[in-house]
Parts: C-alpha cells; sequence; structure tokens
C-alpha cells in the first residue's frame, strides 16, 4: 500500500506489526522514511499556542481574550493556509468537545477557507507510572476521534521527561509502545501521529528516529519542532528527521531560545530539498528574557512574515 509519506520497512527486522524491541536492538538499524514526493510544497500554517494570553484570557472570562472563532478571524486577515487549534483551548479540555463545537468551529474554518492541519494534547508517555501512562493513552484515543470529527489529519503528542531513576533506554519502551497503541488507533480513524521533539526524551534526530523505528508504523511520524533539537547544529537534525515529517512548529530562535534567531532562508531551503509537501505551521513564544512582554499580535506577522519572504 503507497501512502503520501509511506514508511519504508528498515533492512533489520527492527519490530514486525506493532511490536516493540528493546532500543538496544535498534541502534544501527537502517531508518525508515516516508516516500519523498516529486517536488515540495509547503503550506503556511499557525500552531494556536501562539496566542496562549489571549485565548486563556478568554476562557476565564477576562478582558482581552480571544476565543477559538476569533483566532480564525485573525488568520483569515493574516492569510494563513491553515491553523492548529491545539486542543487545551476547546471547551473542558481535556475532555472531549460538544459535538455542536467541534461542527461550528469546523465550518467556520471551511467558510474562511482555512484548513485545520492538527490538534495536539498534554501527556507523558514517559512517566514510570504505568496508570498514568494508560490514561494519557486513553486521553490520546479521545482526541483522536476529536481530531477526526474535526478533520485534523494530524494528533501531535509529547514523548515526555525521562525519569530521573531510569535510563534513555528503559523510558524509550514505555514511550515507544504508548505511541504504538495510539497509532494503531489513529489507523482506525485516519489521524496521524505526530510525536513533536520538545526537549525532552527528544532531543536529537538520533533520539527521535530511534523511536519512530522502534514503532515501525506508518501512522506515526514527527512533529519538527525547530526550537527545541538541542544539538551543536539543528539544521542538520531537522534535515534528517523531515523525511518523517508529519506536521512542524516553526519557532523564532533556536535551541529552546537559548540559541539564535532562525534563519528562514536556510530552513526552506533544507525542507524544499527534502521535497516535502504539507503544512509548515509557526508558533510564536515569549522573549527569553521574562522583561520584555509578549505581545502576539506583533510577533505573529513579524514571524510569518519572514517566512514568507524566504518562501518568496
Amino acid at each position: 500500500m503507497t501512502h503520501r509519506r509511506n514508511f519504508l520497512k528498515s533492512a533489520l527486522p527492527i519490530g514486525l506489526g506493532l511490536g516493540v524491541l528493546p532500543i538496544q536492538d535498534v541502534f544501527g538499524a537502517q531508518s525508515q522514511s516516508f516516500d519523498k514526493s516529486p517536488s515540495s510544497k509547503i503550506k503556511v500554517g499557525l500552531n494556536a499556542w501562539s496566542y496562549y494570553v489571549q485565548l486563556y484570557k478568554y476562557q476565564k472570562g477576562e478582558a482581552g481574550g480571544m476565543s477559538l472563532f476569533d483566532m480564525l478571524e485573525e488568520c483569515t486577515r493574516l492569510e494563513f493556509d491553515a491553523v492548529d487549534p491545539t486542543g487545551y483551548f476547546f471547551p473542558g479540555y481535556p475532555n472531549r468537545p460538544e459535538r455542536k463545537f467541534i461542527n461550528e468551529f469546523k465550518q467556520r474554518a471551511f467558510q474562511l477557507g482555512l484548513g485545520i492541519s492538527g490538534t495536539g494534547i498534554r501527556n507523558d508517555f514517559a512517566t514510570a507510572d504505568k496508570v498514568k501512562r494508560s490514561a494519557d493513552v486513553a486521553l490520546a484515543k479521545v482526541w483522536i476521534e476529536v481530531a477526526a470529527e474535526m478533520g485534523a489529519p494530524v494528533l501531535r503528542v509529547f514523548a515526555g521527561v525521562q525519569p530521573k531513576e531510569h535510563t534513555w533506554d528503559e523510558t524509550s519502551v514505555w514511550v515507544a509502545e504508548a505511541l504504538a497503541e495510539c497509532a494503531e488507533y489513529g489507523k482506525q480513524f485516519g489521524v496521524m501521529i505526530g510525536v513533536q521533539n520538545h526537549g525532552d526524551m527528544l532531543k536529537s534526530a538520533d533520539e527521535v528516529i530511534k523511536i519512530l523505528d522502534m514503532v515501525d508504523s506508518d501512522w506515526l511520524g514527527t512533529i519538527v519542532d525547530t526550537g527545541f533539537f538541542l544539538t551543536p547544529d539543528p539544521y542538520a537534525d531537522i534535515a534528517r528527521v523531515i523525511p518523517y515529517a508529519v506536521n512542524w512548529q516553526v519557532k523564532e530562535l533556536l535551541s529552546d531560545r537559548k540559541g539564535g534567531k532562525i534563519d528562514m532562508n536556510k530552513l526552506v531551503a533544507i525542507i524544499r530539498d527534502s521535497n516535502y509537501r504539507g503544512y509548515v505551521p509557526i508558533e510564536t513564544l515569549p522573549d527569553p528574557d521574562p522583561n520584555v512582554p509578549y505581545d502576539a499580535m506583533t510577533k505573529v506577522p513579524e514571524l510569518l512574515g519572514d517566512l514568507r519572504k524566504a518562501l518568496s
């Protein structure tokens, strides 16, 4: 079966079906990757977290708030192609939103010509607490169904933070088992699972690819977070994981906001060279200096402008 980005089988028997092998069995194995498309196509999106201040104010009934529907209008004004409406901002999160709300949100996005590029949840698949891991898998399954109802092709999840009392190898098995279960459930609803490198268990391309190889599912890919490759050369890591990319978070600064400003021309060249076709959402964040106020209404157009300039 051929998919738009289809995982290729590894040269080594990393996993059969959704089986998970110990991490030492997959180190050094030839990586899986999605098939390359003939040419790149970048559709510019927004991750809703960029407006987290306004969205949370709305939830609390405070002045200066922005509803999810207001956010859609703002995305239209800025001429985004798509939006990633993070699950945290839906009424009642982490519970399932009412279908009426989902349908109205989906309808309004369609009316405004906006695609829904994905959605995301908070989770921790690296915790040593098996009950907690199981609860977070159950949460992911609920939001896989929500994503399907919304028309979102990807559910974004985290790996989680490695517990101090356990090694990366030990913890990776728990993460892979949880991701495998999510990917199998996503397959039933036509929703890809995207695991985001977020400076937790996944700080490098090596770690991202090892986890993906352990799961060995064509319903699991990665969310390429340009701001969280904590390596000497983040661009090299970005280039290596693009074949597995199902979505993005393009941020202004590299290396957990401790690095320099992202070079959009270099990033766009890397993406185009990879022949990636799909959504590339941006996400703005506060300045590392807590004394600098965060103004999403300024930051979002600025970062969007940088990306569009590089694309042109």
